[in-house]
């Protein structure tokens, strides 16, 4: 059932995603995702979200990635998100050259680089 065009209870959201309301439960408690939740405690899930879910939907499915690995390659893609504004300035002020140098140093340390 859906309560705006972009905000899902979790019944409906399973059923677009073609999954199991318990395998959104479980993707909630690992951290993949993080619901919004009403007043009587009932899990909503935006159009991001339900996004993010098809995401890890095609990486579990299609390419073999077991859920540590969704959460290691969700967590690479947030940082790089973060470092993208960061690269496209060419003229890097030394507050953003830092932020920048902290972000890929949370990058390497994701990867296990460090």
């Amino acid at each position: 059932m859906s309560l705006q065009d972009d905000i899902y209870f979790i019944s409906m959201a399973a059923r677009l995603l073609g999954m199991h309301p318990q395998t959104l439960r479980k993707y909630e408690r690992l951290g993949l995702v993080q619901p919004t939740r009403t007043v009587g405690s009932m899990r909503l899930y935006t159009r991001d979200e339900l996004e993010r879910l098809r995401v890890i939907k095609r990486l579990v499915d299609d390419g073999g990635v077991n859920l540590a690995g969704v959460q290691r390659l969700l967590s690479i893609a947030e940082v790089v998100q973060r470092m993208r504004p960061l690269v496209a300035d060419e003229h890097l002020s030394a507050r953003d050259a830092r932020r920048l140098s902290q972000q890929f140093a949370e990058l390497m340390r994701i990867l296990g680089l460090d």
